[in-house]
C-alpha cells in the first residue's frame, strides 16, 4: 500500500493543551477553612468527587485563551495588559453559601457563592474584562459575572445553604496556566493592588 503524502499547509492541528486565565487565590487561612468546608461536606451528602485542592482553589476573573503549546507572547501581551488594572486596590472577598451548580446531570461543580460582599470583585472583574477587550484578548466577558470558587466536582446536587463565611483580603491576582486534562495549574505572573 503506498504511504499517504502530508500536504504543506494541511497538517492537521494541534491539540489544545493549555489554557490562560486570569483568578484571585485565597489565602492560607481561608484555604484551611475551605479545606474543612469540602471534608465536612463530603462526609454530610457522600460526596465522591475528589476537591480541587489547595495548589488549585481560585476565584475566575477572565479567560485568556485555550492553545496548543504555551503561547509566551500572548503570556507577555496578558501579562502587560493586565498591568493596567494594578491600580485598584485591594478588596476583602467573602463567601457565605455553597451549592452546585446544575446546569448538567453529572459531574456539577460544587461552588461558594456570595453576594454583597463580592461587589468590589465584580467591579474589579469588569474593569479587567474591558481592558482585555479593548486589546482583543480573550474570549468577551459579557455582562454576567457569578463570582463563585469551585471545591469539587461530583454527582451529587447539594442545595443551596448558607455557610459560616469564608473570606480574605485580595491584594493580588494572578494570570494561571491550566494543562488542560492534568489537573495542574502552574501561576505564570503575579499582579500586585497597588491602590
Amino acid at each position: 500500500m503506498p504511504e499517504q503524502l502530508a500536504l504543506t499547509g494541511f497538517e492537521a492541528p494541534r491539540p489544545t493543551s493549555d489554557r490562560l486565565f486570569f483568578a484571585i487565590l485565597p489565602d492560607a487561612q481561608a484555604i484551611a477553612r475551605i479545606d474543612r468546608l469540602v471534608h465536612e461536606l463530603s462526609e454530610e451528602h457522600a460526596l465522591r468527587g475528589k476537591p480541587l485542592g489547595r495548589e488549585r482553589y481560585h476565584v475566575s476573573l477572565h479567560h485568556v485563551g485555550d492553545f496548543a503549546g504555551l503561547p509566551q507572547d500572548v503570556v507577555d501581551a496578558a501579562s502587560a495588559l493586565a498591568e493596567t488594572v494594578t491600580t485598584t486596590a485591594p478588596f476583602e472577598l467573602r463567601f457565605d453559601r455553597v451549592a452546585s451548580f446544575t446546569r448538567k446531570s453529572h459531574n456539577m461543580p460544587l461552588v461558594l457563592l456570595g453576594d454583597a460582599a463580592v461587589l468590589a470583585l465584580t467591579g474589579f472583574q469588569h474593569a479587567l474584562a474591558a481592558a482585555m477587550a479593548g486589546a482583543g484578548l480573550g474570549r468577551a466577558a459579557g455582562s454576567h459575572f457569578n463570582p463563585h470558587l469551585t471545591l469539587l466536582y461530583d454527582d451529587r446536587r447539594v442545595a443551596e445553604r448558607a455557610i459560616e463565611p469564608i473570606g480574605w483580603t485580595a491584594g493580588e491576582f494572578v494570570l494561571v496556566r491550566s494543562l488542560i486534562g492534568r489537573s495542574r495549574h502552574e501561576l505564570l505572573a503575579r499582579l500586585p493592588l497597588r491602590g
